[in-house]
């Protein structure tokens, strides 16, 4: 069974040279070798990650984070908290919608810039591990929006998870 740290494993792996180790990996993540090789192995089995070829299985990975990421890894929205902005608050969504909400959706954290309604990340190591790579970042905040959106914003977050997984990193 998937935890949620697997699929930031995997959201990490999309953008990663083929050179990684797990070492390498685990020390970006602030995880232990032995966990990222068990999320790998737990990827594996699930068929998100092809152990032959050392990579993700984008289209794979792509249809479960749009149809059942929200469903496996339910939001826990709280009250209002200071954090780091998420969904469509944050890149790459904000830059494509003006949001008229007084709240916006913020994973908490005591050096959070934004006030704004707690939303908990699919693990706690999110916040970490996203905050020197834009990449996992904005990985993280499409499947932010992709489990609380609306229509429009789980549409757009589908998009560009799409362009992301399956047409390369837009941003290289």
């Amino acid at each position: 069974m998937l935890k949620p740290q697997d699929i930031i494993v995997l959201m990490k792996l999309v953008d990663q040279s083929p050179d990684w180790t797990f070492v390498s990996l685990s020390e970006s993540l602030g995880l232990s070798p032995s966990a990222v090789h068990r999320s790998i192995k737990r990827a594996e089995e699930a068929g998100l990650y092809d152990k032959r070829k050392r990579s993700v299985n984008r289209q794979a990975l792509l249809d479960f984070l749009v149809h059942a990421a929200k469903f496996v890894f339910p939001p826990n929205m709280r009250g209002e908290a200071r954090g780091m902005p998420t969904a469509w608050a944050a890149p790459p969504l904000s830059d494509l919608l003006v949001s008229v909400r007084q709240n916006p959706p913020v994973w908490p954290d005591a050096k959070g810039q934004v006030r704004g309604i707690a939303l908990d990340p699919i693990h706690p190591m999110a916040v970490k591990a996203s905050k020197d790579d834009r990449n996992l970042r904005e990985l993280l905040n499409l499947l932010d929006a992709i489990r609380i959106g609306t229509a429009r914003e789980r549409g757009l977050a589908q998009q560009a998870l799409k362009k992301h997984l399956l047409q390369g990193n837009p941003s290289r």
